[in-house]
């Protein structure tokens, strides 16, 4: 059984505050300064260049995959980290392309992340061979997955409402048909227990920075299955995707399996907050965690429709069907968040109207979210956001 209480201690959450923002960006793990630390000054600096060899840097790209594989449900040595979430989504689609060269629809659904709409748009036009991003209602995705479908680009956790699409399902309505499948993770890892290799998905990216707490800017993943890890290409090969780096031939031989969805030198200082941040999940199981989500976020959905009827659930309410998140709508939901936050409850707002609360066993417990409701409770009754300054719009949301 795990212990979320001795989870919660590895954390730093400023006195005062509840944060139930960990799907936008996870807290700061306490043991990351002291690795990073590490990794600046007796790596960096004592080793310079000879770190990449003797501290394990070139390595650590695989090495810290091996580790989200496992929060995911995939097999050891098919997820290499690197890189941002928009170039694992453009590397995943490019590649998957490649191996239905016949077929020109990528299909994706409304509750997508845009930016993974905007680097299939790119693609598409750097390609000029007439594909097709083909969007739909997440509810009819399953139905539009037919024969002229090349590849599905889904993110599993819709990030406005948290609706949880059903990967296995999805999967194998893909491959009755021929397509392939790319799940974007990105509120996924770290918030339920994933499945990869259970749902026989083919490509998968992610980020780290949200449920995984590897700090602003962590570097992302992706994920090749098996069957198909030493048959892409990838459209971005770089340097380090390369079979042999350091050989320094002229033309590019892709490396062997996962190897070749490198591209960039490996962030190593981000890679030690990462691993510092692993480290809190070495003794979470992650069924656990998945139940410990669903029992906290109906709490909050309960404790909050009870108190609060002027806000309107947008989160599925049969808590097997969501992610690890609730969302409200509100016609001022910006204003009310910002009353939230000035009085330590920490959520965010997603256009046009959304509310939106995560929830991270890890480090949110039964008192954390008894103690939000208070709060939201005391702000929307008394309709304390409609003041001058709730209403001004910052940069981020």
């Amino acid at each position: 059984m795990t212990d979320f209480a001795a989870t919660k201690a590895m954390f730093h959450i400023p006195d005062g505050m509840i944060y139930l923002d960990g799907n936008s960006l996870g807290p700061l793990p306490k043991a990351a300064p002291a690795r990073v630390a590490k990794a600046m000054t007796e790596e960096w600096g004592e080793m310079l260049i000879t770190g990449w060899n003797k501290a394990g840097w070139m390595a650590k790209a695989t090495e810290v995959g091996d580790r989200v594989a496992k929060l995911i449900g995939a097999e050891a040595g098919h997820v290499v980290m690197g890189d941002t979430l928009s170039i694992k989504v453009y590397q995943a689609l490019a590649s998957a392309l490649e191996l239905r060269p016949e077929r020109r629809v990528i299909l994706s659904d409304s509750g997508n992340f845009p930016s993974d709409l905007y680097m299939a748009e790119g693609l598409i036009k750097s390609l000029g061979q007439g594909h097709e991003l083909r969007i739909v209602a997440p509810e009819e995705v399953e139905e539009n997955i037919t024969e002229d479908v090349a590849v599905t680009l889904i993110t599993e956790v819709d990030y406005r409402t948290g609706r949880l699409h059903d990967m296995k399902a999805l999967t194998a309505k893909a491959h009755s048909v021929g397509a392939l499948t790319i799940w974007d993770l990105a509120h996924t890892a770290g918030a339920t227990d994933g499945k990869l290799s259970e749902a026989r998905a083919d490509f998968a990216v992610g980020c780290t920075y949200k449920y995984l707490n590897g700090g602003p800017g962590a570097p992302a993943f992706i994920y090749v299955a098996p069957q198909h890890a030493n048959l892409v290409r990838p459209a971005l090969s770089g340097w380090l995707g390369h079979d042999a780096p350091f050989a320094f031939d002229l033309s590019y031989r892709a490396g062997a399996g996962i190897e070749r969805m490198r591209v960039g030198t490996p962030p190593i200082l981000a890679l030690a907050s990462l691993e510092a941040a692993l480290d809190a999940w070495a003794t979470v199981d992650m069924s656990d965690l998945r139940t410990r989500s669903q029992e906290l976020t109906q709490l909050f959905l309960e404790e909050v429709e009870r108190r609060c009827p002027m806000l309107t659930l947008a989160s599925p309410r049969d808590a097997a069907a969501r992610g690890s998140q609730i969302s409200f709508s509100f016609e001022q939901g910006y204003a009310a968040m910002q009353a939230l936050i000035a009085r330590g409850v920490i959520g965010d707002f997603r256009a046009p109207d959304i509310m939106r609360f995560g929830f991270t066993p890890l480090f949110i417990d039964e008192v954390d979210v008894l103690r939000a409701c208070d709060v939201i409770e005391e702000v929307m009754t008394g309709k304390l956001w409609d003041k001058p300054e709730y209403h001004a719009r910052a940069a981020v949301t």
